[in-house]
């Protein structure tokens, strides 16, 4: 029983396993000398580890008497979160080290962090859950703060602790309330308690509280106050990062919760998520159109698009958790690609974030500009890009659901959000001309921003066969 429990937890082990010996091993040797070789590997590991468990034989293993659970939904996540992770630390070694902020401990807080959010898409218990993501968490706040000499960036570090810490406290009294009332942690008891698809009181207060934990997780309104400035104070990478995994592993754990262990009352959810997935597309777009500083910007389109995820969870179907994956997949590629391009916005030498800088870049840098459109594009649901359908595939999943209104909010919102995206699209072709960003692009930011633009353009064909593993997935979590 030992044995197959280690092999389903095996991956996790690897990882933490290599951080913490790369963590050893660069403390006594040359530190930050080693910094570039220490991101480097992190990077193939992470990819070798994505390759392990996506071509891993099919199979649902619960380990450890069911608190990590090895399936296909559990394998989707943790592969999009490794190879996003992987993507973000390629591009961001250039910078750091152009910026003085080369640090061996940044790639190895990345592993941890990514280890812990492997455990949390894995959770089938409250205890694991917990574990998976104050691992992240804690990672999450140092990284934050990697800019030490910056007012900016420690005030980033500190409101992301402090919002972050109350979040968790919410989400721990919430796990408290829900053990309390039903004698158990494990998300197969709890779902065994609920009688009649309804639950009790002091059981839905124990909900709502840990709904609560995770929508400061995920950004989602009115939990989102955190997220703009502590996407604008953070290093540009690191912002990067917190735009990517942590969001696919938060919702992820967002969906093990309300389906593993309250899949049985999904009326008495349901509301509550449409609501919050209601507030975060509008206040994400409607917020974002004042915003001139473009990782500002970025920070309230991801409290929008998160909405738009939390769309399809709010269904409570299958075909809700199916497009809720697809399009965390495609969010995550299309805001590799973005932030790859924002990397490189500089002048003479200094990174530059105002959108006001990109006017009439097209005739600076049209391959880059063009590729930046496609991403804007499919960021705003234009069609034919391939964010149109995955943003057509959650709001269809809510109309089968009997959700029409809040299909109807999202394609509001979505229109009022496109005007954020088109802007930059209008200064970078049709604006007044200013100083030119430098033209510096290093290879790993290039081949990214366009191998995002050209999945956005290319996955509309078969969705690079991610649709498949979403519908596996989706099958295993919604039984």
């Amino acid at each position: 029983m030992i044995s197959a429990d280690f092999s389903a937890i095996l991956p996790e082990v690897v990882l933490v396993v290599y951080a913490m010996a790369a963590l050893i091993g660069a403390v006594y040797t040359g530190k930050d000398e080693l910094t570039g070789t220490l991101t480097w590997a992190t990077v193939g590991v992470f990819v070798a580890i994505a390759a392990w468990i996506g071509l891993s034989a099919p199979g649902d293993v619960m380990a450890f008497g069911g608190m990590f659970n090895d399936d296909a939904f559990s394998r989707f996540g943790k592969v999009t979160v490794l190879l996003s992770a992987a993507a973000v630390l390629a591009m961001s070694q250039d910078y750091m080290a152009r910026r003085g902020l080369a640090r061996f401990e940044f790639p190895l807080l990345v592993a941890f962090a990514v280890a812990g959010m492997m455990v949390m898409v894995s959770a089938g218990d409250l205890m694991s859950l917990y574990m998976g993501l104050e691992l992240q968490s804690l990672s999450l706040y140092v990284v934050a703060s990697l800019r030490r000499d910056s007012v900016k960036s420690t005030e980033a570090g500190l409101k992301y602790f402090v919002l972050g810490a109350l979040s968790s406290g919410l989400l721990l009294y919430g796990a408290s309330l829900t053990y309390g009332f039903t004698g158990t942690t494990l998300f197969a008891g709890i779902i065994e308690t609920i009688q009649g698809g309804h639950v009790s009181i002091g059981l839905l207060f124990g909900l709502v509280f840990m709904i609560t934990g995770l929508a400061f997780k995920v950004s989602a309104v009115p939990f989102h106050m955190w997220t703009p400035d502590v996407y604008e104070g953070s290093p540009t990478p690191v912002t990067a990062f917190f735009a990517t995994a942590p969001k696919v592993a938060a919702m992820g754990l967002f969906a093990r919760l309300v389906h593993d262990a309250f899949g049985a009352a999904v009326s008495d959810w349901s509301q509550v998520v449409a609501l919050i997935a209601a507030l975060s597309m509008f206040v994400g777009a409607i917020a974002a159109i004042g915003q001139r500083n473009i990782k500002r910007l970025m920070a309230y389109s991801s409290i929008a698009h998160m909405g738009f995820a939390l769309v399809g969870l709010a269904s409570g179907t299958q075909a809700g958790v199916q497009a809720m994956l697809i399009y965390m997949a495609v969010y995550v590629t299309m805001n590799v690609g973005t932030f790859a391009f924002i990397l490189s916005m500089e002048r003479d030498g200094a990174p530059v974030t105002d959108i006001d800088s990109l006017n009439l870049y097209s005739k600076q840098a049209p391959v880059k500009a063009l590729a930046m459109l496609v991403l804007l594009f499919s960021l705003a649901g234009v069609p034919p890009m391939l964010g149109f359908f995955a943003k057509y595939g959650v709001l269809l999943a809510a109309v089968n659901a009997d959700m029409v209104l809040l299909a109807v909010a999202g394609a509001i919102a979505s229109v009022i959000g496109a005007f954020y995206y088109l802007r930059i699209v209008y200064y970078m072709y049709f604006g007044t001309e200013t100083d030119p960003l430098d033209s510096r692009m290093v290879p790993a930011q290039w081949l990214l921003l366009m191998a995002s633009a050209l999945v956005m353009v290319l996955g509309v064909v078969n969705l690079m066969g991610v649709e498949g593993a979403a519908a596996a997935a989706a099958e295993i979590l919604v039984r």
